[in-house]
């Protein structure tokens, strides 16, 4: 069998700060192929498995960054649109392990948050919606969960 190393990830065990992912890198001649992507979708995909809302180590890059906020803006979009009716920055950062900080950055950046009588309201407008995730593009490899057997690292007492 033949193997090749494409990219990898780096995850702390144990973050006070609620981080999910550490470092990733793609080797040169795997770049632009949607493994960055993958990476970060994996990275949230262990974060619902341990029941916790991650986000990533900081300081970002401008490419992290920008990778970053394409996966947030592709997830919360297809959440936004198949949603009916009203729902909190809190239940989406339950559905889907993004820091609620996070989410609301993304959707200010998307213009898709307005502040009325002191809280925060999400206003998703289906046409809106649908510029947006023409404008988000294709939101590269998908996690095949159904596939992921893993067990979260448990601290010994």
């Amino acid at each position: 069998m033949f193997l090749t190393i494409v990219c990898l990830m780096i995850q702390e065990k144990h973050s006070e700060e609620s981080y999910n992912l550490a470092c990733i890198l793609t080797l040169p001649p795997y770049q632009r192929k949607g493994y960055g992507k993958f990476l970060i979708a994996f990275s949230y995909e262990l974060s619902k498995k341990e029941g916790k809302v991650g986000t990533p180590e900081r300081p970002l890059s401008d490419l992290g960054l920008l990778s970053y906020r394409g996966y947030w803006t592709r997830v919360l979009l297809d959440i936004l649109k198949k949603h009916k009716g009203n729902i909190s920055i809190k239940e989406l950062s339950d559905m889907t392990a993004i820091k609620a900080e996070d989410i609301l950055t993304t959707l200010q950046t998307l213009e898709l948050i307005q502040y009325r009588k002191g809280q925060h309201v999400i206003c998703a407008d289906p046409k809106v919606l649908d510029r947006h995730l023409k404008a988000a593009g294709r939101g590269g490899l998908d996690v095949d969960v159904s596939k992921l057997i893993w067990t979260p690292y448990k601290e010994q007492s």
